[in-house]
């Protein structure tokens, strides 16, 4: 992966090509930022710009063995952990059993969702999570001297997925690092790292991609016209995922907006019975995707409030969700906002600590009736 295959951050890759040359290599590197903004392939592309041994300038060479090797996500010295889940046969699965899933999903595109992720996997009802046991996985490999590269290299992707056992003994890790040792971790949520983990890390926050960067890749794309393009970048908020969303939502986004419609319109004429059923179909939905549903929600909640105060230029919605909240957005005001907000927060709190799904949407769901008839 070259730097180049990563839309905009032209300060962030100067930064990293230039830690290179200066020979000013942090042992323990951050990627901090919000979802869609190239922090995974960033990671990817400075680790293997490190190892490359015919450096170009401010890109890997792309052809002698160590690319060749980091092309395919192959080379000895590079190591992943990332959050995956326990299944029937595998009790105590580790990053490596799903290895040649990852390899497919972050060569197809580095740009993916922790739920694309876990789609990927199948792991239908599961929860993402990078288990205690990972660590001695991490221990090992690293413990091993280098097959071929200076440095061994661990990309951990959303290090906020840690048990906190593991958490504790990769600090120590981090601490005492093996010689010749790279840490590269990933994370969309910094405040759920450990504090002493990230104070013993160098933070690279990597910002939202800027309106013009985003323009320049979709222009160059050549799939969408100059006004949908212009749609795409107005709704990412410098997300190059929320960008491709706009304009090829996916079939969780479609449910999710369907669901939402349902929701308010059943909620709204009381009918009681109908929000229960929606509740059952909600709680068939696997964590991740449940914790997603909360969070659009949630998005929805806030866009169609700024629409009923007549901001335009603050809205972030698709045609579809804005043609809806022509004559719903009155419903969502200064009596409720805060409120709806509330409940759909706790719900997604009360997903994320595993609670019972079923309760949970059915008690959201409830409290959306009174709320939204204010």
């Amino acid at each position: 992966m070259f730097f180049r295959d990563i839309v905009g951050q032209g300060k962030i890759k100067e930064r990293l090509v230039r830690s290179v040359s200066e020979e000013r290599i942090s042992h323990a590197q951050l990627f901090s930022g919000p979802e869609g903004t190239g922090k995974l392939g960033l990671a990817i592309a400075y680790a293997q710009y490190i190892s490359c041994q015919n450096r170009d300038g401010n890109e890997s060479c792309g052809v002698c063995p160590s690319c060749r090797k980091y092309g395919k996500l192959q080379h000895p010295d590079l190591h992943f952990v990332f959050p995956v889940f326990s299944k029937k046969n595998v009790q105590k699965p580790f990053s490596d059993d799903f290895i040649s899933q990852w390899r497919d999903i972050v060569l197809q595109s580095p740009y993916f969702t922790l739920n694309q992720w876990m789609d990927a996997i199948e792991a239908d009802n599961a929860q993402g999570i990078i288990y205690t046991h990972e660590s001695e996985s991490i221990l090992r490999k690293l413990n091993i001297k280098s097959f071929e590269a200076e440095f061994k290299v661990m990309i951990i992707w959303l290090p906020e997925k840690m048990h906190s056992a593991c958490a504790n003994k990769l600090l120590k890790m981090i601490e005492e690092p093996p010689a010749k040792t790279l840490f590269l971790l990933v994370t969309e949520d910094e405040e759920s790292i450990l504090p002493t983990i990230l104070s013993r890390t160098q933070i690279i926050r990597v910002p939202g991609i800027s309106d013009q960067d985003l323009q320049n890749e979709l222009l160059r794309q050549e799939r969408f016209d100059a006004e949908t393009i212009a749609e795409m970048v107005h709704r990412a908020g410098g997300s190059y995922l929320k960008a491709l969303d706009y304009a090829n939502p996916g079939e969780d986004k479609r449910f999710f907006f369907e669901t939402f419609q349902k929701i308010m319109r059943f909620s709204y004429a009381a009918r009681i019975i109908e929000l229960l059923n929606l509740a059952e179909e909600l709680a068939d939905l696997g964590r991740e995707r449940q914790k997603e549903f909360f969070l659009y929600a949630l998005q929805l909640v806030r866009e169609y409030f700024m629409m009923n105060f007549g901001k335009p230029a603050l809205n972030y919605l698709n045609r579809e969700e804005r043609n809806f909240g022509i004559k719903f957005s009155p419903f969502i005001n200064e009596r409720n906002v805060i409120p709806l907000k509330q409940v759909f927060e706790e719900g997604y709190k009360h997903i994320a600590m595993n609670g019972n799904d079923k309760i949970i949407f059915t008690d959201s769901l409830l409290k959306v009736v009174r709320l939204i008839r204010k």
